[in-house]
């Protein structure tokens, strides 16, 4: 067996339980969230989010029957009906309480976990909502995840308890940000203790069938959203339908805005919710609840886009049924595509960015009060000289060039490829989204270099072996090998050998293997 020294007691290598303790306001979740951004680890935080519209037995790959309250929801059949809980969009959702989704997310990390190893696992404040009843539960579950990851966690429950438990502690202080306490040593610099807080590996998810089926039951669940779309749509188009029914030629633009608002307001809602959505889907991500933030983002478009196409289906079809002079092909995607352009703005903005609901919904408004003011279509022939030839920019200036009795109104309509044009500029949003943040990305990567090259060259300094030394041992010396460390790890590994011999009395001649090597 290889042993080492952490806080001077001598102990067999494994790997550890960290546990990060401070004062109210002293930065200690701050930390893990450093730590989260600087590792590849599983994060869960102290309030994380589901959404409240999932059954809990629907969870893929998930057995809820290991939940300590699960025996309740079987003796009341509710089993397989029970979801989540909780708010999203404003909208509450009865379910499980706060405590039992705090014990749904560890649970469903320990099981997603339990199969792999060498992982780092960032729990913040797992005790917080937690009755003492669940707290053998939760401390069972630490010891059994120990044995194969990483865990760092901070808590202001049972700390005591916790720091028995654990093999290290590190004390963050808001008198001085810029150190933390690692065991019993002073005066850590807080970036270096950052990049040592790991040696794990990152989760490896295999995707199956089983996510695309679990999107879709939830996605299409009562509480989902698409029913309560459909429903609206039907009724704000059946009172449509009655009340422009038998409409004359002539009005064609006046029922081509008119249903083009229903169509908008109909869709305005889910569209609204896609922020709180893409909030809520990453923290699952984080919560190992399925496999991919990126697949999700791209299902989630699919389905919004699907939603605009069935809506400006129907309202392409009641349009016939009021009036006769608004058909063809040519028409119905006109009609689409002049509403996607209104409506593609909010998609983008809600599911890629990381925008707030009120940023989503000031700037996706934007390309609806910009086709008011620069189309045309509602002041023909009017406005300032140059200012008006933005109206080209705009899809529904095309559509009201194919729509009988006011296209003679419209001035310079193509007299070719209308329709082409029309599309292009519906686009026109996707493309200058696309072009921001292909923009962004490659800055971020540019930093990233910059920083992974920063952080490569504290990884070489004696310290920060010194600090991986003590966290995680002899896998730590596996690291350092690995990375090219340029400190002597023979020396290092020998000079906390005889330490801790010294401190039981004992001889310190004894080989030690470091990787594949005996010191």
């Amino acid at each position: 067996l290889i042993f080492f020294r952490s806080n001077t007691q001598l102990r067999k290598i494994k790997m550890t339980l960290t546990v990060c303790v401070g004062a109210s306001g002293s930065g200690k979740t701050t930390f893990l969230n450093d730590v989260y951004k600087s590792h590849k680890c599983t994060y869960i935080r102290q309030y994380h989010n589901l959404r409240p519209y999932i059954k809990v037995s629907a969870i893929p790959n998930f057995d809820p029957r290991k939940l300590p309250y699960w025996d309740i929801y079987e003796r009341e059949n509710k089993a397989n009906s029970i979801i989540v809980g909780g708010t999203i969009a404003g909208q509450f959702m009865a379910g499980l309480s706060g405590g039992q989704r705090k014990l749904l997310i560890f649970e469903l990390i320990f099981q997603r976990t339990a199969p792999q190893s060498d992982l780092l696992i960032v729990l913040d404040e797992p005790f917080a909502g937690v009755t003492d009843d669940f707290v053998p539960f939760i401390t069972d579950r630490l010891n059994e995840m120990r044995k194969k990851h990483n865990i760092l966690l901070v808590t202001n429950d049972h700390v005591d308890t916790l720091k028995k438990m654990a093999d290290n502690t590190v004390t963050v202080s808001a008198i001085d940000r810029t150190k933390v306490k690692i065991n019993d040593r002073e005066g850590v610099d807080r970036n270096l203790a950052l990049i040592s807080m790991s040696i794990g590996d990152n989760y490896a998810y295999s995707t199956n069938n089983n996510d695309l089926k679990f999107f879709t039951d939830v996605e299409f669940s009562a509480n989902g959203g698409i029913p309560g779309i459909a429903g609206f749509t039907t009724f704000a188009f059946g009172l449509f339908l009655l009340t422009f029914w038998n409409s004359q030629p002539g009005s064609e633009a006046l029922v081509l805005i008119a249903a083009g608002m229903i169509s908008y307001f109909s869709v305005n809602p889910y569209l609204l919710q896609l922020v709180d959505w893409r909030i809520f889907m990453i923290e699952e991500a984080e919560a190992l609840l399925h496999s991919s933030k990126s697949m999700n983002k791209l299902l989630k478009t699919n389905l919004t886009v699907l939603l605009i196409l069935m809506i400006s289906s129907t309202q392409f079809g009641i349009m016939q049924a009021v009036i006769d002079t608004l058909s063809g092909v040519d028409m119905y995607f006109a009609i689409l595509f002049d509403n996607a352009s209104l409506m593609l703005a909010p998609i983008c903005l809600g599911l890629y960015t990381n925008l707030s609901l009120q940023a989503v919904q000031i700037l996706g408004a934007f390309p609806f009060l910009m086709m008011i003011f620069f189309s045309t279509t509602f002041s023909p022939g009017a406005g300032v000289d140059g200012l008006k030839n933005l109206r080209y920019l705009f899809s529904r200036y095309y559509l009201f060039c194919m729509t009988p009795s006011v296209d003679i109104m419209m001035e310079g309509c193509p007299e070719s490829n209308n329709l082409l044009y029309l599309i292009l500029s519906s686009l026109l949003i996707v493309f200058i989204f696309l072009t921001v943040i292909g923009g962004m990305a490659l800055r971020s990567k540019l930093q990233k270099k910059k920083h992974s090259e920063s952080k490569r060259q504290s990884m070489m300094t004696m310290e920060y072996a010194e600090l991986q030394v003590e966290l995680f041992g002899e896998k730590a010396l596996k690291k350092l090998k690995h990375i090219g460390s340029n400190v002597d790890l023979k020396s290092l590994e020998s000079s906390v050998r005889s330490k801790s011999m010294e401190d039981d009395g004992t001889s310190s001649d004894e080989p030690v293997t470091v990787g594949d090597e005996t010191v």
